[in-house]
């Protein structure tokens, strides 16, 4: 089991950027793909983004693609998402989970540990 903790969330304007990190522990970081999820209020979770194990593939949301970059640091053992022009609809609960197997990334089922997840607000 991997431990994952996710900050960086925070009340922005639309328009503003905001790097969120997650810092992982437990297990060998660069045997994990990882990936980033959110979930707004009164909908389901769904993908953001996600990086393989070396950093070398990274997969998108549409809706996020062209704004958000997922990135890693393999010594550090952490994994970033820098959002730029964020809208009111990037509103959410945002969370970092991690993948072993290094597939199926778009899918929520195929990561088996999850951060606590941390909140991103974004005013008009």
């Amino acid at each position: 089991q991997v431990q994952l903790v996710e900050s960086g969330g925070g009340l922005v304007q639309a328009g503003d950027s905001l790097r969120l990190s997650c810092a992982a522990s437990g297990r060998t970081f660069s045997t994990l793909a990882m990936g980033w999820f959110r979930q707004a209020p009164g909908k389901e979770r769904e993908f953001v983004a996600a990086i393989s194990r070396s950093g070398g593939s990274t997969f998108y949301a549409d809706s996020v693609k062209g704004r958000f970059t997922i990135s890693r640091d393999n010594v550090k053992n952490m994994v970033y998402l820098q959002m730029y022009s964020l809208k009111p609809e990037d509103t959410a609960i945002y969370y970092c989970a991690a993948n072993e197997a290094n597939y199926g990334m778009r899918y929520a089922r195929n990561f088996g540990s999850w951060g606590q997840g941390t909140q991103v607000t974004v005013s008009s």
